[in-house]
């Protein structure tokens, strides 16, 4: 059975307009929220990360300029279901005892006609994949926003 992970992921930070050409961000659980939405032929389950770190920077509020890197604390996993969460964490998924954290790191932002399409290395389990996904993004001298809802299949990651 092929199970699929929807990640959601909104990055909303508000910051005062920054003085010079690159505005960084810190991201954090307070201004970072990843969700996801993990299906099967018979249902399917909500919950999401409390614990991220990270930064986010952009130059001349040019969202193709963006640079995200953020570490996910998978042991800040949480779902609708305490049984299930402790199964999530276990080794039959994302064996957070060995595999404490994962990561992304862009390595490109592309403008689309829907917005933009982020493309970055993804680390999870201790192995890395290239993904990409579409994102609406908002850069002012006032802060960043980045929403974005996409399919990873995690058996990818083994």
């Amino acid at each position: 059975m092929l199970r699929r992970i929807m990640a959601c992921a909104a990055v909303a930070v508000m910051l005062a307009p920054v003085l010079g050409l690159a505005a960084d961000y810190p991201l954090s659980g307070k201004n970072t929220t990843i969700k996801f939405v993990g299906t099967k032929p018979n249902g399917k389950h909500e919950g999401g990360f409390k614990t991220v770190t990270g930064t986010a920077s952009v130059a001349n509020n040019d969202p193709t300029t963006l640079k995200i890197s953020i570490d996910i604390d998978m042991d800040s996993l949480y779902s609708d279901a305490e049984k299930l969460t402790a199964h999530l964490k276990s080794p039959d998924f994302f064996g957070v005892k060995t595999n404490p954290k994962s990561k992304f790191v862009s390595t490109s932002v592309e403008k689309t006609t829907d917005g933009y399409k982020v493309t970055g290395d993804f680390t999870m389990l201790g192995k890395t994949q290239s993904i990409s996904f579409p994102a609406k993004i908002a850069a002012t001298a006032d802060g960043l926003t980045l929403s974005s809802n996409f399919t990873i299949d995690r058996t990818k990651w083994g």
